[in-house]
């Protein structure tokens, strides 16, 4: 192999693992917001909502412990009505990829949650989870109240203070506002797609490292 063929085959590589490049052929459902497709079975549940990069694996990772009752993949954080994958991926319409939490409060806390949460994605990459580049993969908290923020802030300003990480976090805490439900080939997409290239490389040794630090939150 010719030295110069070696950053194409890096940059195909890059491109073949990204998000947005693993898509499923699949036309887009219309799309409704989180209030007019909640689930039915929401009574006693509180909801959290998170953008770590690809929601694929997002998704994943916390359908995995214990106390949550719902995961839903969606875009947030934008302002154009009934947002499409394809839209969204063009970086630039505003909307993260992201996952709405229903979960019980007496079972999983929410500061449970930022703690894996912040495990899981790297909180310190700006618009940017591993291959997955743009404004749709940014890091962000969507609080649904006053104690999420607050809680929120004050684990941001913790890990800053211990040296977590060799950068500072750049996870943006805003407003919940909007969440429209995505497409229905991306809900449970890391389960129906368990061979797919970006699960078998990017999602799945992370949800290893996941269970081995979260051991006793799992579900069974």
């Amino acid at each position: 192999m010719k030295l110069k063929t070696i950053p194409m085959l890096c940059l195909f590589l890059l491109v073949l693992l990204s998000c947005s490049e693993a898509r499923t052929d699949s036309n887009a459902n219309h799309m409704l917001t989180a209030d007019q497709q909640q689930p039915q079975d929401t009574a006693g549940l509180t909801i959290a909502t998170f953008a770590g990069g690809c929601f694929w694996c997002t998704e994943g990772y916390f359908e995995s412990l214990k106390g949550i009752k719902h995961v839903e993949s969606g875009y947030t954080g934008g302002k154009k009505p009934n947002p499409t994958y394809e839209e969204v991926s063009r970086g630039n319409s505003g909307y993260a990829e992201a996952v709405q939490i229903y979960y019980d409060p007496k079972i999983l806390s929410f500061q449970e949650l930022l703690e894996v949460f912040f495990a899981t994605h790297d909180p310190t990459t700006l618009n940017r989870q591993g291959p997955d580049v743009g404004e749709q993969y940014r890091s962000a908290v969507f609080y649904h109240n006053q104690e999420q923020k607050q809680l929120t802030e004050k684990y941001i300003n913790q890990l800053n203070l211990k040296g977590t990480y060799t950068k500072k976090i750049v996870t943006a805490v805003e407003p919940f506002t909007t969440f429209w439900v995505a497409e229905e080939y991306h809900q449970d997409f890391y389960k129906r797609n368990p061979n797919n290239p970006y699960i078998k490389n990017v999602m799945q040794p992370k949800m290893k490292k996941l269970e081995t630090t979260f051991k006793d939150k799992l579900k069974q």
